[in-house]
């Protein structure tokens, strides 16, 4: 009897450890760059898809899920990244714009995902102003941060620099000096992080953020001939407006359309992007703007070549130590990007381009593969995602929701979101001049309010923007369904009357139940009272 007792030893051990080996937590990779836009990802399809800008990035996507409906709630870096790290809208985290910082007790993230026995690291573009104290390691940009030879800001730096947040905010802190080119720098720390610092008894969770392709645009020397002689499709809407906009971006018979949004020409007086990237180009040459898109986006599309290249990089160490098969792998943007749609530069709109973020995830070993969601989806998701997929569970405090039985099963839940919620805040401000709004998008319309105050009253232009320029209050109202490109403002269509009632109402819940409305401002509320029903 004991004999066949010890016939069955062998068979349990190898259960004990196959099962071990099943059990093993999954470790997360969440990249991220800086103003990627869907336009310049090939697997979103758009008019820059036939450049194959992005080869690598696409390998990934064919491997995993495609989301087509991810959104931001501010289409601005610090705002975004606090929304990422922290589940929750800025009313709430208390980063309304760029000159806000996010609290180190309100990086959430990554106290959540150690309490479930993950080892936290940040590289690369941080720009929430405090240190990210709460990650085990961290080597990041100070604010922007350089492109070329930059400082990244370390516990153990070997060289201590004044360094400059503004508003008269200034710290010493400790750095590590580097040679090259940002991107390269940052896969090169962030390698050296997963070969050598990281303890590789844990599993990890390693947010790669990128710099690029921020404005303004400088890439690696590598790339100066990439695209050279290639000519970049140009969207309609660079140099034919339909009946896009309003009164509230283009003034009373387009009184403003030299003031308000940075364009890709000589439209806005104070940024034009042929004088801004000094393309050294005749402004009274009819081919100005052509010539200024042309060179504009050879530049931006360099730098994302960068991005794609080293995103390489990161997959093949994986798969080189074997760990590819056991890492989540996310890609993202911090917001989406305008590039020369509507000729528009920059992000901070809530049109597509801008609003709408990339959002990739690969792990064909349990998530679903190969497909696109129209899920929507916004950035206060993230978090609580990430969590779900360590094994934990969303925290009440995080106003995002988890996205995770999608990932496993394909199926949009019955009680997902059928709207997102988006404000901009900072009106007029850092010169591309974008009037403050807010607003709801459905998979179907979008519905915004250009209410076009600062959020701090009697604040003075200065160099960072024209805070105290008041710009006027319209509606906004698209058809994304007939009219993806918006090209056609059909909030004065009585066709749509109803559809527009009720996304009203839609909206004024949404910002009751977010903590998004207006009781600490009464400026801006008194506009929205009396304008709501015009």
């Amino acid at each position: 009897m004991i004999k066949n007792y010890l016939l069955y030893i062998p068979i349990l051990v190898l259960t004990i450890v196959s099962c071990a080996k099943e059990t093993k937590p999954v470790n997360i990779l969440y990249i991220m760059s800086d103003d990627h836009t869907t336009q310049g990802i090939g697997v979103y399809g758009s008019r820059l898809a036939k450049l194959n800008p992005t080869p690598n990035i696409d390998a990934l996507a064919a491997d995993g899920i495609v989301f087509d409906n991810v959104f931001c709630n501010n289409a601005i870096c610090t705002p975004s990244r606090a929304s990422i790290l922290t589940g929750q809208y800025p009313q709430t985290n208390g980063v309304l714009d760029l000159h806000a910082a996010l609290p180190i007790e309100k990086q959430y993230l990554p106290q959540e995902m150690k309490k479930l026995g993950y080892q936290t690291a940040v590289i690369g573009k941080w720009h929430l102003k405090n240190e990210p104290s709460n990650f085990d390691y961290y080597e990041v940009l100070p604010l922007q941060g350089k492109y070329h030879n930059p400082d990244l800001i370390c516990r153990d730096g070997s060289i201590t620099r004044t360094i400059n947040f503004g508003n008269g905010h200034k710290r010493e802190l400790k750095v590590n000096s580097y040679k090259g080119h940002s991107s390269d720098i940052i896969t090169d720390r962030s390698l050296n992080w997963l070969k050598n610092k990281r303890d590789k008894s844990k599993p990890f969770m390693l947010l790669h953020q990128f710099k690029a392709p921020h404005d303004m645009f400088e890439y690696a020397e590598r790339y100066s001939t990439y695209l050279e002689d290639t000519y970049i499709p140009e969207p309609a809407s660079l140099y034919q407006s339909g009946n896009h906009g309003s009164i509230a971006t283009r003034g009373e018979n387009d009184a403003l359309i030299h003031d308000i949004g940075s364009s890709v020409g000589m439209r806005n007086t104070i940024r034009g992007m042929g004088r801004t990237l000094k393309m050294g180009l005749d402004s009274n040459d009819p081919q100005h703007k052509h010539k200024a898109y042309q060179e504009y986006l050879k530049r931006y599309l360099r730098c994302v070549k960068g991005v794609d290249d080293n995103i390489k990089r990161l997959l093949d160490y994986l798969e080189e130590t074997g760990e590819l098969d056991n890492t989540i792998i996310i890609y993202t943007a911090d917001q989406g990007f305008m590039l020369g749609e509507h000729d528009y530069t920059d992000k901070r709109w809530m049109y597509e381009e801008s609003m709408r973020m990339p959002f990739i995830v690969r792990y064909p070993k349990a998530f679903e593969r190969g497909i696109h969601s129209d899920m929507l989806i916004n950035n206060t998701d993230f978090a609580p995602s990430i969590i779900e997929m360590a094994g934990g569970i969303v925290p009440k405090y995080m106003q995002g929701s988890s996205f995770k039985s999608y990932l496993d099963t394909g199926v949009e839940p019955a009680d997902w979101r059928t709207s997102t919620y988006y404000r901009y805040w900072m009106h007029m401000g850092s010169r591309h001049a974008n009037p403050a709004h807010f607003g709801i998008r459905t998979k179907v319309y979008k519905l915004i309010f250009f209410y076009g105050r600062y959020y701090k009253p009697g604040t003075k232009s200065d160099t960072w923007g024209r805070y105290d320029f008041d710009t006027p209050v319209a509606w906004e109202f698209y058809n994304l369904r007939q009219d993806p490109e918006e090209m056609q403002n059909e909030y004065n269509n009585p066709k749509y009357a109803d559809v527009i009632a009720n996304m009203k109402e839609d909206l004024l819940k949404k910002r009751a139940d977010l903590n998004e409305e207006d009781e600490d401002y009464p400026h801006i509320q008194e506009v929205i009272t009396k304008h709501w029903n015009d």
